[in-house]
């Protein structure tokens, strides 16, 4: 079935920015550039003039580049403006001459003065700058808000909240993070000014002072004049009655804000503080978000609404579909800030689901290793949703796919510091990038699995340079050498970094797995994104996962998952009620947010007849508990039962329901359009032995090996290998380790599974019994990072397990308790660095 429109999905991440397109005829196109809006390719020589022949992976057109900005890598070379783009015999012609020597071999980089969507959209359409793009329909994910959170970008803002609790965020929830410092540095608020908004309602939504609404108007006046167009609204007890937030915010709107965010919109739920929280970050992120998605919208030919309102803007129609926090998509008009900080990791979660089912399994495991960090999350049939969350540092209550992530990507940093090997949490990003890019950037694991021939400088996308990172990799040794007076050799180092990313990274996982009452050995893990093939069968083996799927895109797979994803929409209802009073209240209350549900997503043009109540969902405790388990209603399921067996499960024992009542905390309904399952593609194929392309040197189980390459793109369903073996393609490799068998799938996926005997002799997960623990022939820099980072984890687990099932509102609320591992003779192993401790 042909379209008339390109559909074209992108996810922007951190570093790279990918991107899938479906042309009018069907076919399938592919791209993958910077976030920066950048490409980068490898200079041959200067010609005559201010002509250069360069060697590029880029698919591009004549003239694609005309206009864009050029700039040797690593040098002192001025930056010139393209003008002119020879693609058939790969020459630039430049505006002025290069400075600065011998330019032969050096890596070089264009820049676009366009979104990077925009870029990646005119790479797959053939459509040089300044061309109108064709005609398209584009489904994006983006961190623009979180890039912008993680550096304070956001608006001058004011907080208005009721009288008396200014300083509200100001105080918190009095938690420590750092219990030992001396000099206790707290982060600045987002927010510029607050003002105390006089008015208060009652507990059950009654008034007990009316609201000053002229006092409201005189300040936003003030604020006004002084610039600050941008507001949240924060008043106690809004979620039992909005009706004084809506009165602030109408008269916010003709003071002449441009953004007025309320919490009784956004999270009408209890908690005050983690309704301001939330409400904050969504004003201070939504003009940056909203100016983002009309620059985007505007230059793929959107059209922006004929009475444009300056306070009411919220885009262009036709503009594109953005993914949200919990994996379903949403209008670029009805976006919410808010729902944009785990976008691109949702989109990786749907497109493993998507790889999965159509290798044919439905309980898996995600592991997207990008550039910046790696995203871990649980499938198992339906996604697992959480409804607070902690980003950059500000508490989020807002519906979102849980996922864990943890700071350990392809350019986070290996470093030496405080006597101790570190991965992350420090990122090199897209600029500098990692030392292998030549743009002067640190030693990564990007670089660490180069230097381990895990990489092929020869086909990889962007120019990567050994040279370059067997550098950044003296220097660490130099600086281990200098410091323990010892000399270091540079193989155990590797293995090391090696080592603290996978056990990083395994330890991720354990979170969304065996912390919450699933064994990982029933589970198959989808290695994906940009270096998830480099590590998906070490980490597998320390965590008993048996099978391994490698998806065809892997490296694309974020915007696969966004243009499978549905346009959703969530209703949410606070409860605060025991199960046995409301019980017969659920089905009504049920039936009413599943029709406001459905008009919403029926107003992004989706036909109500193509709309499905896809989830019920019932947040549950017992009556004095923090912690709510999310139960799934089903109409044959019994609430008391699902409870019980779920509570078993996470705690490991029987809820005790005869002393403590059940309490229902909050119901949520997601409503959905429909859409298309991918088809599992499982027949059988003739298993037939894959003929090798070359051996590579590479390093494998602490020692250097000839073993065989194969090209991802010369490999057929049913091509069978053993490991040690890497399959290289032009974004990525993907490494099987000894003791795993490989297989190509009709799905185009590597099915790589634990060899049977070794599955026999080995119990699951047994992570205890790792081979870095054992081992005592590596330097003690990293058995004593491998070893911290173990025992680190489980002080974390005691204390989330004390957090989960606290009823002090000390242990809950402000994390007050000891949490801490002792030798044998009382002394100190190890505290949770995020925990407090008590000693």
């Amino acid at each position: 079935m042909t379209s008339p429109l390109w559909n074209i999905w992108i996810d922007t991440g951190g570093t790279f920015t990918d991107c899938l397109a479906r042309d009018p005829s069907g076919l399938l196109h592919r791209a993958k550039v910077l976030s920066t809006g950048a490409m980068r390719g490898r200079l041959v020589e200067g010609l005559e003039g201010s002509r250069l022949k360069v060697d590029v992976n880029w698919e591009a057109c004549d003239d694609f580049i005309r206009g864009f900005e050029f700039r040797v890598l690593g040098g002192d070379h001025s930056t010139l403006k393209v003008t002119h783009f020879d693609a058939t015999d790969s020459i630039i012609e430049l505006n002025g001459d290069l400075a600065g020597g011998d330019i032969s071999d050096r890596s070089f980089e264009v820049t676009s003065n366009e979104p990077a969507p925009i870029l990646a959209a005119r790479l797959v359409t053939g459509t040089p700058a300044g061309s109108p793009l064709p005609g398209l329909s584009m489904r994006l994910g983006t961190t623009r808000g979180t890039n912008a959170l993680l550096e304070r970008r956001g608006a001058k803002l004011a907080l208005f909240i009721t009288k008396g609790f200014g300083d509200l965020l100001l105080i918190g929830d009095q938690q420590r993070p750092d219990l030992f410092a001396l000099d206790i540095i707290k982060p600045e608020p987002l927010y510029e000014e607050v003002i105390e908004v006089v008015g208060r309602l009652a507990a059950d939504g009654s008034v007990i002072e009316p609201l000053d609404l002229d006092d409201v108007e005189k300040h936003a006046r003030a604020l006004v004049e002084r610039g600050i167009t941008v507001a949240a609204v924060t008043l106690m007890h809004s979620y039992r009655n909005p009706e004084h937030e809506h009165g602030v915010v109408e008269v916010l709107k003709r003071s002449g804000f441009t953004h007025v965010s309320g919490s009784a919109e956004l999270s009408p739920l209890i908690r005050i503080l983690h309704r301001a929280e939330t409400t904050v970050v969504d004003a201070y992120l939504n003009p940056l978000i909203t100016s983002y998605l009309d620059d985007v919208a505007r230059r793929i030919g959107a059209q922006a609404p004929a009475n444009k309102e300056t306070q009411n803007f919220r885009g262009f129609r036709g503009g594109p579909h953005v993914m949200t926090s919990a994996g379903g998509l949403v209008g670029a008009e009805s976006y919410r800030a808010r729902d944009s900080l785990l976008s691109g990791p949702a989109g990786g979660v749907a497109g493993a689901a998507v790889a999965a089912k159509m290798s044919g399994h439905d309980k898996i495991i995600g592991f997207d290793m990008g550039g910046t960090s790696t995203d871990v999350a649980r499938y198992d049939g339906d996604y697992e949703y959480c409804f607070e969350q902690k980003i950059a540092g500000v508490r989020l209550v807002a519906p979102a796919l849980a996922i864990e992530t943890v700071a350990a990507g392809g350019g986070s940093i290996c470093r030496y510091v405080d006597d101790r090997l570190r991965v992350g949490p420090q990122s090199a990003a897209a600029d500098p990038g990692p030392a292998c890019y030549g743009a002067g950037g640190p030693l990564t694991i990007t670089d660490v699995n180069l230097l381990c021939g895990r990489l092929d400088p020869g086909i990889f996308e962007i120019p990567i340079s050994i040279d370059h990172a067997q550098r950044a990799l003296d220097e660490v040794c130099a600086r281990i050498t200098a410091s323990t007076g010892t000399p270091t050799q540079p193989d155990d180092i590797l293995d090391g970094f090696l080592d603290i990313a996978n056990e990083r990274m395994a330890d991720a996982i354990a979170q969304i797995s065996l912390r919450q009452g699933y064994d990982p050995a029933e589970y198959a893990l989808v290695g994906f994104g940009g270096a998830g093939g480099q590590h998906a069968c070490a980490i597998a083996g320390r965590l008993g996962i048996k099978t391994v799927i490698m998806p065809a895109d892997a490296s694309l797979l974020s915007a696969l998952g966004i243009g499978h994803a549905s346009i959703e929409r969530f209703e949410e209802r606070q409860i605060l009620a025991l199960l046995d009073e409301v019980e017969t209240e659920l089905e009504t209350w049920f039936g009413d947010m599943s029709g406001r549900a459905i008009n919403a997503v029926e107003a992004e043009g989706v036909s109500r007849d193509e709309i499905t109540i896809r989830r019920r969902l019932v947040n549950m405790r017992l009556l004095g508990q923090d912690t709510s388990l999310s139960i799934d209603l089903a109409p044959d399921g019994e609430l008391r039962t699902l409870f019980a067996t779920r509570y078993t499960s996470m705690y490991g024992t029987s809820p005790d329901l005869s002393g403590k009542p059940i309490e229902i905390e909050s119901i949520r309904v997601v409503a959905s359009s429909a859409h298309i399952e991918p088809q599992a593609t499982i027949a059988a194929v003739e298993a037939q032995e894959a003929k090798a392309s070359r051996t590579v040197r590479a390093r494998f189980e602490k020692s250097w090996r000839e073993i065989p390459a194969y090209q991802r793109d010369d490999l057929v369903a049913g091509s069978s290998f053993r490991g040690p073996a890497i399959v290289f393609d032009r974004r990525s490799s993907y490494v099987i380790e000894p003791g795993w068998e490989g297989m190509i799938d009709q799905a185009g996926a590597i099915i790589v599974a634990r060899a049977s005997r070794l599955c026999e002799e080995e119990e699951p997960h047994r992570r205890d019994a790792c081979p870095t623990m054992k081992e005592s022939g590596q330097p003690e820099v990293v058995t004593q990072e491998l070893f911290t980072n173990r025992f680190s984890s489980i002080a974390e687990e005691m204390g989330r397990m004390l957090e989960r099932t606290a009823l002090s509102t000390n242990v809950k609320e402000r994390l007050d308790f000891s949490c801490t591992l002792l030798n044998a003779e009382g002394e100190l192993l190890v505290n949770a660095p995020h925990m407090p401790v008590h000693l």
